[in-house]
Protein backbone atom coordinates (compact mmCIF):
# COMPACT_ATOMS: atom_id res chain seq x y z
CA UNK A 1 0.00 0.00 0.00
CA UNK A 2 1.36 3.51 -1.03
CA UNK A 3 1.13 6.84 1.00
CA UNK A 4 -1.53 8.03 -1.58
CA UNK A 5 -4.08 4.97 -0.93
CA UNK A 6 -3.87 5.34 2.66
CA UNK A 7 -4.79 8.92 2.00
CA UNK A 8 -7.37 8.02 -0.12
CA UNK A 9 -8.46 5.61 2.42
CA UNK A 10 -8.69 8.21 5.53
CA UNK A 11 -10.52 10.96 3.05
CA UNK A 12 -13.02 8.06 2.70
CA UNK A 13 -13.80 6.70 6.24
CA UNK A 14 -12.69 9.62 8.50
CA UNK A 15 -14.25 12.53 6.49
CA UNK A 16 -17.89 11.05 6.82
CA UNK A 17 -17.18 9.90 10.30
CA UNK A 18 -16.31 13.27 11.35
CA UNK A 19 -19.16 14.82 9.34
CA UNK A 20 -22.12 12.04 10.97
CA UNK A 21 -19.97 12.71 14.32
CA UNK A 22 -21.10 16.66 13.95
CA UNK A 23 -24.44 15.89 12.66
CA UNK A 24 -25.25 14.15 15.26
CA UNK A 25 -24.07 16.89 18.27
CA UNK A 26 -25.96 19.26 16.40
CA UNK A 27 -29.37 17.37 16.57
CA UNK A 28 -28.55 16.58 20.05
CA UNK A 29 -27.91 19.96 20.97
CA UNK A 30 -31.00 21.21 19.15
CA UNK A 31 -33.14 18.40 21.00
CA UNK A 32 -31.69 19.60 24.17
CA UNK A 33 -32.54 23.05 23.63
CA UNK A 34 -36.52 21.64 22.31
CA UNK A 35 -36.57 19.52 25.50
CA UNK A 36 -35.38 22.31 27.48
CA UNK A 37 -38.36 25.09 26.64
CA UNK A 38 -40.77 21.95 26.40
CA UNK A 39 -40.01 21.85 30.03
CA UNK A 40 -40.50 25.85 30.82
CA UNK A 41 -43.50 25.71 29.16
CA UNK A 42 -44.99 22.75 31.30
CA UNK A 43 -43.38 24.29 34.27
CA UNK A 44 -45.79 27.60 33.84
CA UNK A 45 -48.67 25.44 33.15
CA UNK A 46 -48.41 23.26 36.02
CA UNK A 47 -48.08 26.60 38.18
CA UNK A 48 -51.47 28.56 36.67
CA UNK A 49 -53.02 24.99 37.92
CA UNK A 50 -51.90 25.33 40.54
CA UNK A 51 -52.57 28.77 41.52
CA UNK A 52 -56.76 27.83 40.05
CA UNK A 53 -56.39 24.84 42.31
CA UNK A 54 -55.86 27.19 45.34
CA UNK A 55 -58.65 29.37 44.51
CA UNK A 56 -61.05 26.07 43.75
CA UNK A 57 -60.02 25.07 46.93
CA UNK A 58 -60.87 28.38 48.63
CA UNK A 59 -64.19 28.47 47.07
CA UNK A 60 -64.85 24.69 48.31
CA UNK A 61 -64.14 26.00 51.96
CA UNK A 62 -66.56 28.94 51.69
CA UNK A 63 -69.13 26.53 50.11
CA UNK A 64 -68.34 23.57 53.27
CA UNK A 65 -68.58 26.67 55.96
CA UNK A 66 -71.54 28.23 54.52
CA UNK A 67 -73.42 24.38 53.66
CA UNK A 68 -72.28 23.59 57.61
CA UNK A 69 -73.07 26.69 59.60
CA UNK A 70 -76.04 27.27 61.53
CA UNK A 71 -78.69 29.35 59.77
CA UNK A 72 -78.49 32.91 61.26
CA UNK A 73 -74.77 33.16 61.08
CA UNK A 74 -74.89 31.90 57.71
CA UNK A 75 -77.66 34.38 56.29
CA UNK A 76 -75.65 37.50 58.65
CA UNK A 77 -72.79 36.44 56.09
CA UNK A 78 -74.88 36.65 53.10
CA UNK A 79 -75.74 39.75 53.43
CA UNK A 80 -72.03 41.25 55.23
CA UNK A 81 -71.04 39.95 51.46
CA UNK A 82 -74.02 41.52 49.50
CA UNK A 83 -73.91 44.93 51.04
CA UNK A 84 -70.04 45.38 50.85
CA UNK A 85 -68.87 47.45 47.97
CA UNK A 86 -67.74 46.43 44.86
CA UNK A 87 -65.11 47.62 42.82
CA UNK A 88 -66.74 48.78 40.01
CA UNK A 89 -70.04 50.73 41.59
CA UNK A 90 -73.24 51.30 39.62
CA UNK A 91 -73.61 54.01 37.07
CA UNK A 92 -76.80 55.85 37.98
CA UNK A 93 -79.45 55.29 35.72
CA UNK A 94 -79.76 58.40 32.99
CA UNK A 95 -83.02 60.27 33.18
CA UNK A 96 -84.56 62.32 30.34
CA UNK A 97 -86.68 65.22 30.72
CA UNK A 98 -88.76 65.37 27.76
CA UNK A 99 -90.33 69.03 27.21
CA UNK A 100 -93.55 69.58 25.72
CA UNK A 101 -93.65 72.27 22.87
CA UNK A 102 -97.21 74.03 22.51
CA UNK A 103 -98.14 75.83 19.66
CA UNK A 104 -99.43 79.24 20.53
Amino acid sequence: MNPGDVIALLITVLLPTVLLIYVFRRWFSYKEKQLEVEARVTAEKAAQYATSNAELEQRVRVLEKIVTDGGAQTAAQIEALRSAPSLNPPVPARTSVVTEKTDQ
